[in-house]
């Protein structure tokens, strides 16, 4: 039986986007209204502004199993709190550099801007950061990759979970 449209028969990976209730979520929900062809990957979470979130979020989005993570508020200059978004630039662009001394990779985390009136734009993003992913593929489990780190440096894997 064919899959229904618009849904994925099998090979979805877990994207989740943080996504500003004053710009992109309104994007994103026109592009859903204007009936734009999207990716099905992407879960969404609205968030007040993107000032709002926490870089932790999206490291532990990444480490908890996401395959990426998308962060998408208002242009800068437009924020509905004034400079929400200068302080999300600044805080994820850290978080960008930041992301390969993790072990996790960069490509994995990207954020923009799109405004409510950008149904096209918001098509083309998600469009672009899914393709992006399904590039990269699943993301390596963090356990697997720590497994690796510590046999890459000869040191003994210690049982967390009560093994001996």
């Amino acid at each position: 039986m064919p899959a229904p449209h618009g849904v994925d028969s099998g090979n979805e990976l877990r994207i989740l986007g943080f996504l500003c209730n004053w710009c992109s979520y309104g994007g994103a929900d026109s592009a859903g209204v204007a009936r734009l062809e999207q990716p099905t990957d992407l879960r969404i979470i609205r968030t007040p502004c993107t000032g709002r979130i926490d870089p932790l979020f999206i490291v532990r989005a990444l480490i908890n199993g996401a395959d990426g993570v998308l962060v998408s508020g208002c242009h800068p200059g437009d924020c509905h709190y004034v400079e929400g978004n200068f302080h999300a630039r600044r805080r994820l662009e850290t978080l960008k550099r930041i992301l390969p001394v993790t072990g996790i990779n960069p490509d994995r985390f990207m954020y923009t801007w799109v405004s409510a009136s950008e149904a096209g734009r918001w098509q083309e993003v998600v469009r672009e950061f899914t393709a992006r992913i399904h590039t990269l593929g699943p993301a390596p489990r963090m356990s697997d990759t720590l497994t690796e780190t510590l046999a890459a440096e000869g040191l003994p894997m210690q049982a967390t979970n009560g093994e001996k």
